[in-house]
């Protein structure tokens, strides 16, 4: 079939290479919530585990699959399709040439770092930092994976070039813009973790050194590790800012701010990896210090967005004869999975962002250091927020691209997974934030230290994270087959749902559109954040670690 009588929003060989995305994601948001349940099973109720997997190993598959795959192929494949539809409907060549390139880099990588995982041969966490050693080939995957997502990085980049060069002058599309600053965030956060695995970790597992400087590894890690969280987010965000208003018939707050905020993000994200390390020795007070308060400064953005995005919902509510303080709630359209879904996970994010202050505060965050909050925490965020925008993305989404009719009889289905899984994330999450209070601590497997008082009462809380998973896995059950139902919808048209600007709101400062100058930005604060302490690790280095393999 031509691309000239396909019905979708976009392209037919676009459309192809956006499902060849979310569909693996998917499949491994399948494998590791699977993983997910055996591991909630195994630390809640003491189960047997199967084939002889141990607990860590499972704990690797599911935070791999579902924090680094999931959502890397996920968020691609949407950006994807937005840049595709902001060009009329049509990625240039090149640009699907190199999508596709990562897509073919991407899932080999994926594939030998999971069969790896299965084999045992990984069991470091999904945190991969030393003094952990994986076998040499889990960390080639990872290089894979991560080269391989720079290609549709730069596809992205592409259709903005191609862009810019069709429209001289002209404002960047807000769905292309916000595509563009994520794929900058990513491709600057990952030059961190790309130096790490293949500077010491690969020369280290394959024996050519003896040992590795774990401080530095720690440290290159967690440069990357806190901007892949708003790598999560930010695309999320774009939902938030560009899809829902068209949703519920509203138009965006401000185009301005929106921008303004993205921005802000890419800045503020990536020199704030040491409030990770609070707890570590070896790095100056006075550092920590620097990128605390560099982590409180993305509080803006955020805050902004929020302010941004319920302005939306009243606006739109008091057109539609929304009265009082609250009056506009009753009038959103909560029987629509595209609204329902998002709006749920933005509810979550209060929780969650308060939390993740509280993380980020040296004193409060001696209190819950390595305890199941921070994993309660981190489900808030990825697994709630980051996840049911996704699923709502995906219930237009893939019929708009494929030219199928979004059901009722799928708006239902939609309804229920999204209260399925907010009733297993309540469980969950709710049980991980207060026994980690408790002094629980995170990534242990069951035991009951010797039936130490404090222990004993940590176990209904464990039930209960199991109880929880187990609801979770039942919702990603029914994800799966409302994406199979969404494959085999009837042909028809779904709207790839993009907002328009509020009318008379004032236009974005050309200054947003001049990316050297932010970029420079971004490095100058990486630099002042980072240069003089990692200095000091290479130019006074510690003995260093041998390979350290506890499984």
């Amino acid at each position: 079939m031509s691309s000239t009588v396909h019905k979708g929003s976009i392209d037919r060989r676009d459309a192809s290479v956006v499902l060849a995305f979310v569909l693996t994601a998917f499949i491994a948001l399948l494998i590791g919530g699977f993983a997910g349940l055996l591991q909630g099973m195994a630390r809640g109720m003491n189960l047997t585990l199967p084939f002889g997997m141990s607990y860590y190993q499972l704990l690797t598959a599911h935070g791999v699959l579902m924090a680094l795959i999931f959502t890397t192929y996920f968020i691609i494949g949407f950006l994807l399709a937005g840049c595709s539809k902001a060009l009329g409907g049509v990625l240039p060549s090149p640009a699907r040439r190199l999508a596709w390139t990562g897509f073919g880099l991407m899932t080999a990588g994926t594939v030998l770092g999971t069969v790896l995982i299965l084999l045992d041969q990984a069991t470091v966490l999904y945190t991969f930092y030393a003094p952990m050693q994986a076998s040499p080939w889990f960390y080639i995957a990872l290089v894979l994976l991560v080269a391989g997502s720079w290609l549709p990085a730069f596809s992205v980049f592409y259709c903005l070039r191609v862009w810019k060069r069709q429209n001289p002058g002209g404002i960047t599309p807000l769905f292309m813009f916000m595509s563009a600053v994520t794929m900058a965030l990513w491709m600057v956060a990952t030059l961190g973790v790309a130096f790490e695995v293949i500077a010491l970790l690969i020369p280290w597992s394959f024996g050519w050194v003896d040992r590795v400087h774990v401080m530095l590894s720690r440290t290159l890690f967690w440069y990357f590790g806190h901007p892949l969280v708003y790598f999560w987010l930010l695309p999320a965000y774009i939902c938030w800012y560009t899809v829902i208003p068209k949703v519920i018939g509203g138009r965006i707050f401000s185009d301005a701010l929106a921008r303004l905020s993205f921005l802000l993000f890419l800045v503020f994200s990536v020199p704030v990896g040491f409030h990770h390390q609070l707890m570590e020795p070896g790095i100056p007070s006075i550092w920590k210090y620097i990128q605390v308060v560099l982590t409180f400064m993305v509080i803006i953005p955020t805050l902004t967005t929020a302010f941004s995005t319920f302005a939306v919902f009243e606006l739109r509510g008091r057109e539609l004869g929304g009265r009082g303080l609250f009056g506009w709630l009753r009038l959103m359209p909560w029987r629509d999975v595209r609204f329902f879904a998002p709006f749920m996970g933005m509810l979550a994010f209060i929780p969650a962002g308060a939390g993740g202050i509280i993380n980020a505060s040296n004193q409060m965050n001696a209190v819950v250091h390595n305890t199941l909050w921070v994993t309660g925490h981190l489900h808030l965020t990825v697994a709630t927020t980051v996840a049911l925008t996704f699923f709502g993305i995906t219930y237009w989404l893939i019929p708009s691209i494929l030219g199928k009719t979004l059901t009722p009889g799928m708006h239902r289905l939609g309804l229920i997974q999204t209260v399925l899984w907010l009733v297993g994330m309540v469980f969950m999450s709710g049980s991980m934030h207060t026994v980690g209070l408790l002094g629980s601590p995170r990534r242990t497997a069951y035991t009951t230290y010797g039936d130490h008082p404090d222990s004993v009462l940590w176990m209904p809380y464990y039930v209960a994270m199991a109880v929880g998973g187990t609801i979770l896995f039942a919702g990603v059950l029914l994800m799966m087959v409302n994406v199979v139902r969404l494959l085999r919808a009837p042909t028809g048209s779904t709207e790839f749902p993009v907002a328009e600007p509020a009318e008379g709101a004032a236009p974005a400062p050309r200054l947003f559109e001049r990316w050297g100058v932010w970029m420079a930005v971004v490095v100058a604060l990486i630099l002042a954040a980072y240069a003089v302490p990692v200095m000091d690790m290479v130019v006074n280095p510690v003995p260093g670690s041998p390979p350290v393999v506890t499984w």
